[in-house]
């Protein structure tokens, strides 16, 4: 009956070391002499800067089972790193070391923030399980929160910019269109009368250009005559009929010229 008793007592030991030692508040957690700490509480780090987590064990090394680094605990946990994967960013900071446990995380990002935990496992028939772990530790990135507020920030701000190049371009080209509509519509607005040259006839001496002048406008009434002229001058330009060439110079041209003069009533 005594030894029943102590094969009892040996399975209860067994099965209350499954269990881990939680001390609250405590950065040192024993179970069966082994020691795991993880002494950071909280790390604050700047977005792109390197993270430091610290973790060490000590004592009972007889026990098999790897020590991993998890984000998160419960079914949604990440691995960070293990001693036989792969993290391109996550770094031993004692390579080969089987006490210190401590990683560095580079380039860290705002998804890197989290709470992380060093854990112990322990190899058993059905693979590994947890045997011992940390309290955690609260990673938190400095200005995070500012960074998107920053991108929104620049991009209204190119918005607004990009609005101000359309808006100016479409005033230049308005104020264009207009200045050369006004100066399509500035020689329509002027006189529609053209002067009127008049050739002499052949074998006469050319007519000055003061009286040609008079002749252009004889036939519109005078607004510059003074009101003691009585007399209306009236002149009309008619084509003369062929004649021979006799004596005409090559390349002259004839007309008629005739002033009437009718007293004003």
């Amino acid at each position: 009956m005594a030894w029943r008793a102590a094969a009892v007592a040996q399975l209860l030991l067994g099965q209350l070391s499954l269990c881990p030692l939680r001390l609250s508040g405590a950065s040192v957690q024993t179970v069966q002499d082994f020691q795991l700490k993880q002494p950071q509480d909280k790390v604050v780090v700047t977005a792109g800067q390197n993270l430091t987590l610290n973790c060490t064990t000590s004592g009972n090394s007889s026990i098999p089972g790897p020590v991993k680094w998890l984000k998160g605990w419960g079914t949604g946990n990440e691995t960070i790193y293990d001693q036989t994967g792969v993290f391109p960013r996550v770094t031993r900071a004692l390579i080969g070391s089987d006490t210190d446990f401590t990683i560095r995380i580079r380039d860290v990002q705002p998804e890197d923030a989290g709470t992380y935990y060093c854990v112990k496992f322990r190899r058993s028939l059905d693979g590994d399980e947890v045997f011992l772990h940390g309290k955690g530790t609260v990673v938190s990135l400095q200005g995070s929160a500012l960074v998107p507020s920053i991108v929104a920030v620049a991009v209204v701000l190119f918005l607004l910019l990009l609005g101000l190049f359309i808006a100016l371009c479409v005033y230049r080209r308005k104020h264009r269109a207009k200045a050369e509509s006004q100066c399509l519509a500035g020689p329509a607005a002027m006189g529609s009368f053209s002067p009127i040259p008049l050739l002499c006839c052949a074998g006469t001496t050319s007519t000055p250009s003061s009286k040609v002048l008079d002749a252009e406008t004889s036939h519109l009434p005078s607004q510059q005559s003074s009101k003691e002229d009585d007399n209306i001058h009236y002149a009309d330009l008619q084509p003369l009929p062929a004649a021979p060439q006799h004596g005409r110079s090559p390349g002259a041209a004839c007309s008629e010229y005739a002033s009437v003069m009718v007293a004003a009533k």
